[in-house]
């Protein structure tokens, strides 16, 4: 476990993000630090997380494996001694398969299973008593390709886990609303998050699959990564605080079709 610090202990919010070395969750970070929110990014790699703070000195970075059983004291610990307060809670680290049940093998199930459930499960419980204490909002990353009756060949456990994730988010929200605290979700659709080798794919594969999916997106195109953190920092705002338990997909209309 790292940490390097930029917090200054007097933020107007306090927020954390996991899964915050890139992608979405580094998008998100950058996001709300920008708009003067202290941010704990969490993540596996150190250097992918410096990445993500370059040039925010309201960032601090906790290198950790989301996974492990003290993650969470140390997460929530961490941000409250950064910024004494912790206001926003993101549950982004995922794990990825894309292998069909025939080849899924114990150790990719239990991975997915753990970094995209049990994780969030836990991370949240941790963090209970101080999102209550400033009416705090947790937001699921989860995906739209897991929303309503639709199917994922070849991807059926991550698919199965993101749509847990929502089905906790709608549950949260109503368990947590006597505390104060909001629960919502965003369901992102395909995103350039530069994720090709994490799903087996060459730099040429990877680019030919956004351009093939991108011609059944209604909206023409992939998504960006700034375009999902921009509605997880809105969803989290005060002018936000009458949406609870929302699953928010963000797919260019891709889930509708």
């Amino acid at each position: 476990m790292t940490v390097h610090s930029g917090g200054t202990g007097s933020t107007t919010r306090g927020v954390v993000v996991t899964g915050a070395g890139t992608g979405i969750g580094r998008a998100t970070a950058r996001a709300f630090a920008e708009q003067g929110a202290g941010v704990l990014v969490v993540g596996r790699t150190g250097a992918t997380l410096a990445g993500t703070a370059e040039g925010l000195p309201g960032v601090t970075t906790l290198t950790i494996d989301i996974t492990d059983p003290k993650a969470p004291e140390l997460v929530v610990g961490t941000a409250l001694r950064a910024f004494g307060r912790l206001d926003v809670l993101v549950n982004n680290a995922a794990a990825m398969g894309y292998r069909p049940l025939a080849t899924l093998d114990r150790r990719s199930a239990e991975e997915q299973l753990r970094t995209n459930l049990l994780a969030p499960v836990l991370l949240t419980r941790r963090a209970l008593d101080a999102l209550a204490e400033h009416g705090g909002t947790v937001v699921n990353v989860g995906s739209s390709g897991a929303l309503g009756l639709r199917s994922w060949p070849d991807n059926g456990l991550y698919g199965a886990t993101k749509a847990a994730l929502d089905f906790l988010t709608r549950t949260w929200a109503v368990e947590l609303a006597p505390r104060g605290i909001r629960v919502v979700g965003v369901a992102p659709g395909v995103v350039d998050t530069g994720a090709g080798a994490r799903m087996g794919l060459t730099e040429e594969q990877y680019a030919g699959f956004l351009r093939e999916i991108g011609t059944r997106v209604p909206s023409g195109r992939v998504g960006r990564p700034e375009e999902i953190a921009w509605w997880i920092t809105r969803l989290t705002r005060p002018e936000a605080a009458y949406a609870n338990g929302v699953v928010l997909p963000v797919d260019g209309g891709l889930s509708l079709t």
